[in-house]
């Protein structure tokens, strides 16, 4: 099981940066950067590959729909030159609350787009000549959509690899299924592991019966906070407010993609509860309705034992990329959390 960490939105990136080398050090394999609608992920990742030598570098994610395909592939293969071949690309459909709220670009079609722009993606790091005619993107540009004058156009530049790997960011059924189909890598969020074969079994092996072998096993890719040592039980509760944000405040009423996922474990009256208080204004009380088993079977914060069992049942459920998040403590606290992590790993 590989260990990694993601850099937050808030907070000081030089700082968080200049940690990386002694976590590198400590045993760390991968970093992520996130987008949502905050700083681009590429810039700091651009950075992140000067200053580091082995770790692997990812989006966590990009979204696909506010970036043209043949600019996510040409950023993706900047990223893996810059960085030695170190870069995975971290896509995902995000929502419509950011894409047409912040991007002013139309939602629709998310399984559709997201096949393609792999497929476009993989063609443009072959160094094909890029023509394409998809149902949601045809290269070059119809001659009565533009001025004529578009040509088929291949990257001037041998990308260091013709296969960047690709991870997605997935929850829905249909999409975990075209994941698991399509992709190297799944990054679901907020993972239960005693429930995926109910969740999201059927879908995995739907998509894997269509998988090209030639992707590899699938790179199960899963967040989880994380603190190793006794008495930690009120660090672990902190998890509430994230829990609470994503149930209830991310999307609408009837549009979240997180509350159904919560319904989806088994917990509707929860989800349905969180959402009417955080839509409400009563973020506190949202919080604290989010179910204690939810909150718990999510985390990995809590005493050494305890942190084994749960990256026993992690790692039972298909966990291969740990991405770990640091709920509070020092540097040298954070170091000492990737050193016990990568013990207990490695002893499963």
């Amino acid at each position: 099981m590989r260990i990694g960490t993601q850099l937050q939105y808030a907070g000081g990136f030089t700082e968080a940066a200049a940690e990386l080398a002694d976590l590198e050090k400590a045993g760390l394999d991968v970093v992520a950067v996130a987008e949502a609608y905050s700083f681009d992920a590429v810039s700091q990742l651009g950075y992140l590959a000067a200053i580091t030598e082995r770790l692997e570098l990812t989006s966590a994610i990009m979204q696909a729909f506010t970036r043209t395909p043949t600019l996510t592939a040409m950023t993706a293969a900047g990223l893996d030159f810059v960085s030695g071949g170190r870069f995975t690309l971290g896509l995902g459909a995000s929502g419509p609350q950011v894409v047409e709220g912040f991007h002013g670009v139309k939602y629709d079609a998310p399984l559709g787009r997201l096949r393609e722009i792999v497929e476009i993606c993989r063609m443009v790091w072959r160094r094909e000549k890029v023509v394409y005619d998809g149902k949601y993107y045809t290269l070059p540009l119809p001659p009565e959509q533009g001025t004529g004058l578009g040509k088929p156009l291949k990257l001037i530049n041998t990308p260091v690899r013709e296969r960047i790997p690709i991870t997605i960011a997935a929850i829905g059924p249909k999409n975990v299924e075209l994941t698991a189909e399509i992709a190297e890598g799944w990054q679901p969020i907020f993972f239960y592991p005693e429930k995926v074969a109910e969740t999201w079994g059927a879908s995995l092996e739907a998509g894997k019966a269509k998988r090209d072998p030639s992707l590899g096993e699938l790179d199960v890719v899963v967040g989880a906070a994380c603190a190793v040592g006794d008495g930690l039980t009120e660090l672990r509760e902190r998890s509430r407010d994230s829990l609470a944000l994503y149930i209830g405040g991310m999307g609408a009423r009837g549009k979240n993609f997180y509350n159904e996922l919560t319904v989806r474990y088994g917990f509707p009256e929860a989800a349905a509860t969180v959402q009417d208080l955080y839509l409400s204004g009563r973020k506190d009380e949202a919080a604290a309705a989010v179910p204690q088993e939810m909150v718990d079977a999510t985390s990995l914060v809590g005493p050494e034992g305890w942190v084994a069992e749960r990256l026993a049942a992690f790692k039972e459920a298909g966990v291969t990329t740990l991405m770990l998040t640091f709920p509070q403590g020092t540097h040298a606290d954070r170091v000492r959390t990737v050193e016990q992590v990568k013990t207990l790993a490695s002893d499963l």
